[in-house]
């Protein structure tokens, strides 16, 4: 393991940081400072004393299970097993209950019926147990007076001053050196590594214990957090983001809890670790319906994508995906360029891992003039010289070994995938002990691929000191290696920072908690556009009219051309009703959008006695993108960018974040969107004024995290010119929550 944290510290070295981080920690400075999040934990996850409450004499029990897990793993502390009748359990001695143990107690098990938790917690807090992992069901999770039992459970805890893993859990292993805690009920037997993992759910956990045993990686921790009433998913990340024998960070979670928690603790971690997330529950369905383009397009599941984007995490969609990645961030140094030599001796496979490399943002390696020059010596006439290397049938076990030295001394090189398809009478282990040996006393990364049976592979991690990556098939260990390198360069950019704009934001709240008083719904048009004003947004110039003569005012006024719109709460999507006449030249063309808008009120039914609109200055022609806000009903408030106009929900051209935003989060919205190019400028076209467009995206981020009850916002279109004063937001539609009671 010695190796792996020599590897984990030249890989997180991406030079000079900007001072100026958002996730920074604010009390970081102050002497003696201790994030409340990870007090308490050092009982739990570097236990001295151990107290099994349910430890049975019955083989089959998962108290006694645990027990002989704890012993079996040559537990480094005291244990104590605790049984209201039985003298002996596991040959040892047992007490009737934890006040009957005589020495202190720093992690407690408690593995009664869901019936007698709460007595047994209470015992362990009068006897001054700091810990508590409560493997016992029966809570929050079958609802009702479950949940009721839960409260109780956490109000015990916290009079005193406990910290709990679970309810309804599979257990904990701490496998640092000095614990040696294999503490759950799995049938596994994890070694000691680098890998933290977190899951929230037990039968998940003892099926990652059983694979991971099974590819030799060994854990720093294993935390099955259950319902996770007091220990959550953001205390273990900051306890495990200084955690000296931690390198590597894994997490199964079904919720994220408050993205404004978690998000700062991840961006640091991501800085330094890997931090790998299988993050279930990734549809839609059940979500409330959206009235907003921005609600309409923001799913649940794009949402955890950009939070997991902006934070730093590597999202894996299938566990086989985290196995693949946890094997490589786990066996091979981190790379340092994306130029992959690719060595085969098959063409099929060495052509599908070529086009997978491509398509994923890599580069297929140009070789040296040496390495060019030894390969034409060394290699048959129908070997393939070129990359990818086609050995053919020529390439076998000695063959690997000739020629991956070569390909690990070209500087041109900065990743090796060595794919082997084992012909007739071919030995497959060879081959992959070649590759497995080829990478010793070497920094740069190979990735090995044997098709093959994996009986021919499995045992390399443990009979090769240092072994690489070994993946049974070629998407696998691309899929790796990309996301590797994806890795290195998100350590590489500037961790960006928030801004903070003058503006008029008791105005701006005052505005919406007129409507929220009423019940909540959408602003006015006028309203609206006096909100972006609030918040320093350039909107273009308009005038709110009530009848004809007032509109054909307000049009000398402000200057034709000009568009007259409907201005009624009731007319939302004005646009798609015909409630929008653009582009009007003179007072003629003015009195006939206005007599059109007024019968196609009639027309869908409602009273044309209400004669409000407003009229707005055309601003100069540009490419239009769309601005919003939505409430995701789990992660919270979530940015939209994309490329705008009527047609927005059919082109879908759009990316979301979770606010706060940095300048680097902006930028990154910018590029992901296909339409960037006509914001940049094509065919001789000027771009247009995109620092305007990060301002403003920069101020819908404070505006978002200020305003009380703004629950969806759309500025659609926000017209952008090369000049920034020639953009302007044209229309927006704010919604609002009422007033709480």
């Amino acid at each position: 393991m010695a190796k792996q944290s020599q590897r984990g510290r030249r890989s997180s070295a991406a030079g000079p940081e900007p001072s100026a981080a958002p996730e920074s920690r604010a009390a970081a400075a102050e002497p003696g400072f201790e994030d409340p999040a990870i007090q308490g934990l050092d009982a739990l996850l570097k236990p001295r004393s151990v107290a099994i409450i349910g430890a049975s004499p019955r083989p089959d029990s998962i108290g006694r299970v645990i027990l002989h897990n704890i012993i079996e793993g040559d537990f480094n502390g005291v244990v104590y097993p605790v049984h209201p009748k039985a003298a002996f359990v596991h040959s040892m001695k047992t007490y009737p209950s934890v006040l009957a143990i005589p020495d202190e107690v720093d992690l407690a098990y408690v593995v009664v019926p869901g019936a007698h938790v709460l007595p047994v917690v209470d015992e362990c807090g009068r006897k001054g147990v700091r810990s508590i992992c409560v493997i016992s069901a029966g809570f929050r999770e079958i609802g009702g007076e479950g949940i009721r039992r839960e409260e109780e459970l956490l109000d015990l805890v916290r009079r005193h001053g406990m910290r709990m893993v679970g309810p309804n859990c599979l257990g904990l292993i701490s496998m640092i050196p000095g614990v040696r805690l294999n503490g759950t009920f799995a049938p596994a037997r994890p070694r000691s590594g680098g890998l933290a993992f977190l899951s929230q759910s037990g039968a998940l956990g003892v099926s990652i214990l059983q694979h991971m045993e099974r590819l030799d990686i060994g854990f720093s921790y294993f935390v099955s957090i259950g319902n996770s009433a007091d220990i959550r998913g953001r205390d273990l990340l900051a306890y495990w983001e200084d955690d000296p024998h931690t390198e590597v960070i894994a997490l199964y979670v079904e919720s994220f809890g408050d993205p404004r928690v978690v998000g700062p603790v991840l961006r640091r971690i991501t800085r330094r670790k890997p931090v790998v997330i299988v993050k279930s529950g990734r549809t839609a369905a059940g979500m409330r319906a959206a009235s907003s383009h921005t609600g309409a397009m923001s799913a649940a599941d794009e949402t955890v994508d950009a939070f997991l984007r902006q934070t730093g995490a590597i999202r894996a969609y299938t566990i086989e995906e985290m196995l693949g990645l946890l094997t490589g961030f786990c066996r091979a140094p981190v790379p340092r360029g994306k130029r992959v030599a690719v060595l085969t001796n098959s063409g099929g496979p060495g052509i599908m891992a070529t086009d997978a490399l491509v398509t994923g943002g890599m580069e297929m390696a140009q070789f040296s003039e040496k390495t060019s020059r030894i390969l034409d010596d060394m290699l048959p006439p129908e070997a393939s010289r070129n990359n990818p290397i086609d050995l053919t049938a020529w390439g076998v076990a000695d063959t690997y070994r000739q020629i991956l030295p070569i390909l690990f001394e070209d500087p041109n090189i900065d990743i090796i995938l060595a794919l082997f398809v084992p012909p007739m009478m071919v030995n497959p282990a060879d081959a992959a002990r070649a590759i497995a040996e080829s990478r010793r006393g070497r920094d740069k990364p190979i990735f090995g691929v044997i098709m093959a049976e994996e009986s021919s592979y499995r045992m390399l991690p443990r009979e090769v000191p240092d072994c690489p990556p070994i993946f049974p098939f070629p998407e696998m260990a691309v899929k790796a290696c990309i996301e590797m390198y994806n890795y290195h360069e998100r350590q590489q950019r500037p961790r960006g920072r928030c801004h903070r704009f003058e503006v008029r934001r008791a105005d701006a709240q005052a505005i919406l908690d007129a409507v929220r008083a009423r019940g909540g719904g959408f602003l006015p048009t006028a309203d609206c556009m006096r909100v972006l004003d609030c918040y320093g947004f350039p909107t273009a110039p308009m005038r709110e009219t009530n009848g004809i003569d007032e509109a054909l005012a307000a049009a000398e006024a402000l200057g034709y051309p000009v568009a007259f719109k409907v201005a009624g709460r009731m007319f939302v999507h004005k646009s798609d009703q015909g409630l929008v006449i653009l582009n009007l030249k003179n007072e003629l063309e003015l009195q006939g959008a206005y007599s059109q808008v007024k019968r196609r009120i009639e027309k869908l039914g409602f009273s044309a006695d209400e004669e409000a609109g407003f009229v707005q200055k055309m601003v100069k022609p540009g490419r239009e993108v769309i601005l919003g806000v939505s409430v995701d009903p789990k992660m919270g408030p979530v940015i939209l960018f994309g490329m705008g106009g009527k047609y927005v929900e059919v082109l879908k051209d759009v990316t979301v974040r979770i606010p706060p935003l940095t300048d680097v989060d902006t930028l990154d919205m910018f590029a992901s969107i296909r339409g960037y190019p006509l914001l940049q400028g094509v065919r001789g076209e000027p771009g247009v004024a995109l620092d305007l467009l990060q301002e403003c995206l920069l101020r819908l981020s404070q505006m978002v995290i200020e305003l009380e009850g703004l629950v969806e916002l759309d500025i659609n279109p926000f017209v952008l010119n090369p000049a920034r004063d020639d953009c302007a937001a044209v229309d927006a539609r704010i919604r609002v929550e009422g007033a709480q009671a």
